[in-house]
């Protein structure tokens, strides 16, 4: 495996990079499989999985001794599992440790295809909470919204927005997470194919785009809100510099996230890394942030608004060509995926 020299050269003076170990690494082959089971459905003990052992920052993450045919496994097809990289399941981490999820909430998981991460936050947050999985781009949405349903959630609407379409519910979500669409450089050992596609100039457009995505949605998270931003780029430019900027430009407070010291994730300017020379993973760059600026509704409501819903909101619901809309009465809307047995109703407090 010929990594990019470009890319190389940039690494050396980010916080944890190794050149010799990484290079190792890269050109072993060595491939990890890791899965997060769905705690509703299944325990690992009832499986025929060979368990090499437990994934450290996951309640529900495990490693495994060989790659199965999943293809071929009833207990995939229904849900039972998510074949996930371990890396990306310390996202229950920076949850856990920045908001009280035992009590209702509202999500944005605003790049969620192909679904790992919603899947993931609907088994972490109550019965109570709403989650808004959301994917811009309509092929990958269709994929969203099947694993969506495989894993059998309740509480979880589908949309197929563009970030800045969220601006309209100023103020509304206690959580947004991003994982922002990146280089992919973090993945170049579970797919070579992608070193081909790989360029300096492709980082900073892709920085640009996440720059971008981020200032159309932030509107959307309430004061004192939660924002968690991922990518599986080693680049600064699409991880320390963008955390660098949320701070700076858009006025957040970076929030401190504990990790062990078995772990071995680098923690660098505001974010945490995952060198997979280090982890039992791929590479993985996650941040968390806190808003300090904004409203926050969640005292606001009185009787009379709690049982009405503006014009405004019922065209956002609708708009998002994602969902259908019911309304019994009394303020109660029924959300329902379209095609979908699944629904969700509360009432829509704006």
């Amino acid at each position: 495996m010929q990594l990019p020299a470009a890319l190389l050269t940039s690494l050396e003076s980010v916080n944890g990079f190794d050149k010799n170990a990484f290079l190792k690494l890269h050109e072993s082959g060595e491939q990890v499989t890791s899965i997060r089971i769905n705690p509703s459905k299944f325990k690992i003990e009832d499986s025929k999985f060979k368990v090499e052992e437990k994934v450290h920052w996951s309640d529900s993450g495990f490693y495994l001794k060989e790659r199965p045919s999943f293809t071929f496994d009833p207990l995939f097809h229904a849900g039972c599992y998510y074949v996930q990289e371990a890396s990306s399941m310390f996202l229950e981490q920076a949850l856990k440790q920045t908001v009280d999820l035992s009590r209702p909430l509202k999500i944005l998981d605003l790049c969620a295809a192909p679904g790992g991460k919603s899947t993931h936050i609907q088994s972490l947050i109550s019965k109570e909470s709403l989650l808004v999985s959301n994917e811009v781009i309509k092929s990958r949405n269709n994929i969203l919204k099947d694993n969506i349903i495989k894993w059998g959630c309740e509480n979880v609407v589908v949309t197929n927005n563009d970030p800045k379409d969220f601006a309209k519910l100023e103020n509304y979500f206690d959580i947004i997470v991003v994982d922002a669409p990146c280089s992919g450089s973090g993945l170049f050992r579970k797919e070579p194919d992608a070193i081909d596609h790989w360029s300096e100039n492709n980082v900073e457009l892709c920085s640009q785009r996440q720059q971008r995505i981020l200032a159309d949605v932030l509107s959307a998270l309430k004061k004192d809100g939660v924002l968690i931003y991922s990518t599986c780029s080693y680049s600064k430019e699409e991880d320390e510099e963008i955390t660098t900027w949320l701070v700076k430009e858009m006025q957040f407070e970076n929030l401190n996230l504990q990790t062990d010291e078995e772990w071995s994730i680098v923690e660098s300017d505001g974010g945490y890394r995952f060198w997979p020379d280090k982890v039992k993973g791929e590479g993985f760059f996650i941040s968390a942030f806190k808003k300090t600026e904004g409203e926050d509704r969640s005292n606001e409501h009185s009787s009379k608004r709690m049982t009405e819903i503006s014009k405004k909101e019922i065209e956002f619901v609708k708009g998002t060509n994602s969902f259908e809309i019911e309304a019994p009465g009394a303020g109660i809307y029924v959300i329902r995926l379209k095609g979908s047995p699944i629904s969700h109703s509360q009432k829509l407090m704006f």
